[in-house]
């Protein structure tokens, strides 16, 4: 489905579907994005001690897509850094907003394409994107646009699912949600049917990355999912996280 729809031009989540996402997310995959939020922490981290790629001031930090906001939120706890969060979905952004507000997390989340995103060049420092980057419809140009919202000495990582991920591995990602009934039968079939048809391989992403501005970049799959670091992240100078050193 996500494959047809992308073609089609950028689709946010809205309506009962995004409170859907939110619960979800809330209720059982905390634990997981908090962890990517410990591993771009570190990243940023060992970016900023670094003196060829050391920012002026508190580090920007962009997320793309955020959905409900959760790992923008709580990276905002791990660290001094002004960090954005851009969706589509005006549904999400007031999620978003709403989260943000009850853990008091300094977080601006704005409304936006990943098309042609609402900043300057070279805006951030780092800049994020999990579990979003199969939905945008014109992928090469969310490239463009991530290369060109960063700074020369900036970094990326986009963590996404492989659409070569087995039945194993998917079973495996969502028993670890521990969901039961409807739940657990729902998100089974939506990771199984909808969001691997509609991921990209590793191979994939190696052709749209080498035809991309980007020159420096490392792919890394693991699990049911797929890590691109970009630029001064691939080259080691944004340090490496705890799963790329895993």
């Amino acid at each position: 489905m996500m494959q047809y729809l992308r073609k089609i031009k950028d689709l946010g989540i809205t309506g009962s579907m995004a409170k859907w996402y939110d619960k979800n997310s809330r209720e059982s995959r905390m634990e997981e994005l908090k962890s990517y939020a410990k591993d771009i922490a570190a990243l940023v981290e060992a970016g900023c001690a670094n003196p060829a790629a050391k920012p002026q001031g508190r580090p920007r930090i962009l997320e793309v897509a955020p959905g409900p906001g959760y790992i923008s939120i709580e990276l905002s706890k791990l660290g001094s850094y002004t960090i954005t969060g851009m969706d589509i979905s005006e549904d999400f952004i007031k999620i978003c907003k709403a989260n943000a507000e009850r853990e008091s997390a300094d977080v601006d989340f704005v409304q936006g394409n990943v098309s042609n995103m609402p900043f300057a060049d070279a805006s951030f420092d780092f800049l994020f994107c999990s579990a979003a980057f199969k939905n945008f419809h014109d992928p090469a140009q969310a490239l463009r646009e991530m290369y060109r919202v960063l700074k020369p000495k900036g970094g990326g990582l986009i963590i996404d699912m492989n659409r070569n991920a087995s039945n194993a591995a998917l079973k495996a990602e969502v028993d670890k949600m521990r969901l039961r009934g409807f739940s657990h039968l729902w998100v089974s079939l939506t990771f199984s049917i909808f969001l691997r048809k509609g991921a990209y391989t590793r191979a994939e992403f190696e052709t749209m990355l080498a035809s991309s501005p980007f020159s420096n970049w490392k792919i890394k799959e693991g699990g049911i999912g797929v890590c691109i670091y970009l630029n001064e992240a691939a080259a080691g100078v944004w340090g490496r996280s705890p799963q790329e050193r895993g």
